[in-house]
């Protein structure tokens, strides 16, 4: 396990951002052609080839899926130079593979790196998130109330009434009755169609008008979820969920022993981070990448838990370089 000591946050971030970057110049490209695979697969490609420059000895933890799934950024695939501290890396080269492919909005380019061993190997499963803000009380919300409950207690805490909650929720069938039960308290519900990590997101960055997360998706975008508040403050709470002997297989291959499990924050990353996304359609968090004659711009979210720093770095490059 590489000690915090030896993490050189703040000399890693910038290249970080240069990763994350990269991916989103390489994806931009097909915007709105309509083939997500291409897109994810342009993402991939330029993530694992600037990471390959970092002086690191990498092992991707959240990753593209199982080793077998290559050419993605798989699970236990190592990158960087090998010379350097031993990290974890969580990612998703392209957070919004359809948002791309249509040209709609929140599209991402995400990824977190922390000392080896910081982050929870989550497996490829769903997990029932739940997300608030920095400034309230721990367990002011549990995964364990309703989503009323919820609602009701994050209103009083907040000195509102619950129809002054905004709550963002993953736009699927399964969630029907939860979306009924916020609707029942006069709660505002912000709708995705994908990108639970941005949805997240959005509950601790000032200005979106979000306050509350809640619903499963996918546990490896949890972790990188609990990765970023980590750098930004605020509550996330994740259980694993698991629709068959398959599943929990998946888990107790990737070290968990107690299913049943409910992750903070702080047991989901567990020492200090860097996280970095660039926009690549623009949305509430980022602007996505800007096309003009002869130049490519990005926007780059860059944070580091260990100072609370959040950096937005303006990436002005020629267009035919890419």
């Amino acid at each position: 396990m590489t000690s915090s000591a030896d993490f050189k946050d703040r000399m890693l971030s910038l290249g970080l951002a240069r990763v994350s970057e990269a991916a989103a110049l390489a994806s931009a490209k097909l915007i709105g052609r309509g083939d997500e695979k291409a897109a994810d697969q342009a993402a991939v490609n330029a993530m694992r080839e600037q990471l390959n420059l970092l002086d690191i000895a990498g092992v991707v933890v959240i990753g593209e899926g199982e080793r077998d799934e290559a050419p993605m950024l798989y699970i236990g695939e190592e990158v960087g130079t090998g010379n350097g501290p031993g990290v974890d890396i969580a990612l998703d080269p392209l957070e919004g593979t359809t948002l791309t492919a249509k040209d709609m909005p929140n599209a991402l380019t995400v990824i977190a790196m922390g000392p080896r061993g910081s982050m929870l190997h989550a497996p490829d499963v769903y997990m029932d998130k739940l997300a608030i803000g920095p400034g309230f009380s721990v367990g002011v919300v549990t995964l364990d109330m309703t989503p009323v409950e919820r609602v009701i207690a994050l209103a009083a805490a907040k000195g509102c009434t619950p129809q002054d909650i905004t709550v963002c929720i993953l736009e699927r069938p399964r969630h029907e009755e939860m979306i009924g039960q916020v609707r029942e308290t006069g709660a505002a519900i912000r709708l995705i169609s994908d990108g639970d990590v941005a949805g997240v997101m959005h509950c601790a960055e000032p200005g979106t008008g979000i306050d509350m997360y809640m619903g499963s998706g996918g546990a490896p975008e949890g972790v990188l979820a609990a990765a970023a508040l980590k750098c930004m403050g605020g509550q996330i709470y994740g259980r694993l969920l698991f629709r068959n002997d398959d599943e929990r297989g998946r888990a107790e291959k990737a070290g968990i022993t107690d299913l049943d499990r409910i992750y903070a924050c702080d047991e989901m990353v567990t020492q200090d981070v860097i996280f970095a996304a660039t926009g690549v359609t623009g949305g509430t968090l980022l602007p996505g990448v800007k096309r003009e004659p002869g130049w490519l711009t990005t926007e780059t979210l860059i944070m580091r838990s260990k100072s609370g720093s959040v950096r937005r770095i303006n990436y002005r490059t020629p267009a035919d370089q890419h």
